[in-house]
């Protein structure tokens, strides 16, 4: 075959496609990782060297991208040029190659910073890795030397707004998500809709909470009829997230959350039937409800469910239908005669909803009282983020009719970060400084973020500093070390290894504390009065230790040291004292990019292929072999996530929320014969267990088992 001349940076070589297709083909004498691995270093060396802009020293480089504003200057000059020099032949030092062709071509198609004409790369990963240290590093080499080792050797990755925006001059910001909640007034929503532009230009997702929106046909100015609901809003809220972008580089993405005792949750849901009327069909924009426990009592009572009006809510109990825990109230609103009520099956709804489960994937869904009773503060939680991990209490604003403020209340943004599984647990007796160095990095990140945009998403930041680190490769690990995800001895690693990541995590909050303060209002949270680690300090220990042999021996193995309940105890007094920096720490998102980028499965959830196929825009598809698969662990990666099924995935998630402060992305997956039954049976048992929330729901169909991208393309965090 002749072979194809590289003549700009889109080319891929026919030997990179060649080579990478055999992947899907395994031999007894050749290993698909090194066929793999050849093809991402043929891509390296005839696509990317040839294209890449050289400079003579390190000096040079950055005088030139500093000049020609690739970099930013103000960064650059916290540090001598002798000492990043020194980190760069440090980063150089562990001559860092691609695993997979899949790895090298998402980081220099996404990535990697470029001539502002799009013909050159200027940068390397290892100079990616070192920008992101020089930002995290805070203006010392020491810590920048700490935090690039952790991200070179894929011990931590930060999430793409962070990885993808360090050091550049031409950037959006480095946050994730944000949350806003929108209050029944005209103000409000318009506030929120100009915000949710500003903050899909910046960069992240954002997600809505519309519960307090008056419902259709409700008075406005004491003229009965006259609201036309959520949907008009949505309408507007989907035109903004397709206008607005970050420079090109990610989709303007977001969400919006309704409480299913919302009268529109009907009309709501039904704006994503496949034959919705376009006049309310909701194509772009993810739906997300949140269900309290009474809903699940009355659809196993078979009895009709009541819809209260926000409106009537608001003015009669005098609080927004978010902020009243509509399971402890329920009976109380049945009885108050002033507010209007509506009535539907409660089978009815969860009907309605595994049938849109069925044709989108939607909506998410978000355990009202497993998150609020779990919640450390005050304040109630009354929606999550367009990934259905963030889950953090938020305040009301109000506005002036100008659109000025009257007062600031406290929305949402989290900071992300995910750690390897199998690399943190290489780590050994690193794991304690990785979680440190990882934890500091995203509470550094809370402070530099600039959200002037949106003062309520500002002030919640400054009050809280909110964090969430997360995790990956779960199945990687456990395939390479011989434990089948659908087993005890997988349920149990989780339950240990978060359980060891909770303990370091609160252990370098309470040491920021020291240094930077306590979060505002910590003194009002079950932190204060070390409740909220009653779990720890007072349940058996044996609990959260390793029991079974298999599980004793990987932990001895990797050297890794198992907090005892007597550690607990010691570090809950010393939070007492100190107090956390962070008002929340920890939350497990999708990783839909990272994972490609780190060669490694994403998050908690099982592979969908031994041997992934996706579908890269012109170049085709691409296939994306399993961690380190091979005839030795192939048995182990043989049931995919549908064949594995919803029952392994929640237990696994259940493990890891126990340790979780937030929420974790979990999507259930399901065989094409599943029935409506099995999708209702799977909400409940996942609520059951403790579950925050339910992200996608991805139904197995025959033509495109395979071939589908289930990754989070929204927020691709």
């Amino acid at each position: 075959m002749e072979k194809k001349e590289i003549k700009n940076i889109l080319d891929i070589p026919d030997e990179c496609v060649e080579l990478n297709a055999k992947t899907k083909l395994f031999y007894n004498d050749e290993s698909n990782l090194d066929l793999d691995f050849e093809a991402a270093k043929i891509y390296i060396e005839k696509n990317v060297e040839p294209n890449y802009l050289n400079f003579k020293t390190v000096k040079e480089r950055f005088e030139y991208l500093i000049a020609n504003n690739y970099y930013e200057a103000d960064l650059i000059s916290q540090y001598k040029m002798r000492d990043i020099k020194l980190l760069t032949d440090y980063a150089n030092g562990f001559n860092h190659q691609f695993k997979s062709f899949m790895g090298a071509l998402k980081f220099f198609n996404a990535y990697a910073l470029k001539t502002f004409d799009g013909k050159k790369y200027l940068e390397t990963y290892t100079e990616r890795v070192i920008m992101n240290a020089l930002l995290l590093g805070e203006g010392s080499i020491q810590k920048a030397k700490i935090i690039l080792k952790q991200i070179i050797l894929n011990r931590y990755q930060p999430a793409t707004p962070t990885f993808l925006n360090a050091g550049k001059k031409q950037r959006g910001e480095f946050v994730s998500c944000y949350l806003l909640r929108v209050e029944d007034n005209m103000e409000s929503i318009a506030r929120a809709v100009g915000e949710s532009l500003q903050l899909s230009k910046m960069g992240g997702g954002v997600s809505l909470c519309l519960t307090n929106i008056r419902e259709v046909g409700s008075p406005i100015k004491n003229i009965e009829g006259q609201s036309s609901g959520v949907i008009p809003i949505m309408k507007i809220l989907e035109d903004s997230f397709s206008y607005s972008n970050q420079l090109g580089q990610r989709q303007g993405a977001g969400a919006v959350y309704l409480n299913v005792h919302h009268p529109d949750i009907i009309s709501f849901l039904d704006t994503k039937r496949e034959n919705a009327d376009e006049k309310i069909r909701i194509k772009s924009l993810s739906l997300g409800i949140i269900i309290p426990d009474i809903t699940f009592e009355l659809a196993k009572e078979n009895r009709e469910m009541a819809l209260f009006s926000p409106y009537d809510v608001k003015k009669f109990y005098g609080k927004p239908l978010s902020d009243i825990s509509i399971t402890e109230e329920y009976e109380n609103l049945i009885a108050n005669e002033k507010i209007k009520k509506t009535y539907i099956s409660a089978r009815k709804l969860f009907q309605t909803i595994s049938e849109l489960h069925f044709e989108s994937g939607y909506p998410f869904i978000l355990f009202d009282d497993n998150v609020n009773n779990r919640n450390a503060h005050p304040e109630r939680i009354v929606m999550s983020n367009l990934c259905s991990e963030i889950v953090q209490p938020s305040t009301a604003s109000e506005f002036e009719r100008n659109l000025n403020f009257k007062t600031i209340g406290k929305d949402i943004c989290c900071n992300l970060g995910s750690l390897n599984i199998a690399k943190a647990m290489e780590s050994g007796s690193e794991f304690a400084e990785l979680i440190a160095s990882s934890i500091r990095s995203l509470n550094h990140i809370s402070r530099i973020c600039d959200l002037s945009a949106t003062p309520s998403i500002e002030n919640g930041n400054h009050n809280n500093h909110a964090i969430g680190l997360g995790a990956m490769n779960l199945h990687g690990f456990l395939a390479t070390n011989h434990i089948y995800y659908n087993s005890p001895e997988a349920v149990e690693f989780t339950n240990v290894f978060f359980y060891c990541v909770a303990f370091e995590a609160f252990k370098a909050s309470m040491h920021l504390a020291k240094e930077f303060g306590r979060f505002s209002g910590f003194e009002k949270t079950s932190f204060a009065d070390g409740s909220y680690f009653q779990k720890y300090t007072t349940c058996e220990e044996t609990k959260f230790q390793p029991e079974s042999t298999t599980i004793k021996a990987i932990f001895t193995q990797y050297q890794i040291k198992v907090p005892t309940q007597q550690d607990w105890i010691n570090l809950v007094e010393e939070i007492k004292t100190n107090g956390i920096a962070n008002s929340h720490l920890m939350a497990i998102a999708p990783t839909g990019s990272i994972s490609y980028l780190s060669s490694c499965t994403p998050s908690l959830q099982p592979i969908v292929s031994p041997v992934e196929v996706r579908k890269e825009g012109k170049i085709g598809r691409v296939y994306v072999p399993a961690y380190q698969i091979s005839f030795d662990n192939m048995q182990y990666y043989a049931m995919d996530a549908y064949e594995i099924g919803p029952k392994a995935i929640i237990d696994i998630a259940a493990a890891a929320q126990t340790h979780i402060d937030q929420a974790i992305s979990l999507t259930l997956f399901f065989k094409d014969d599943a029935t409506s039954r099995d999708l209702n049976k799977a909400y409940i048992y996942a609520y059951k267990m403790g579950c925050s929330s339910i992200y996608y729901v991805r139904i197995r169909q025959e033509i495109l088992a395979g071939s589908e991208n289930y990754v989070c393309d929204a927020c691709v965090i």
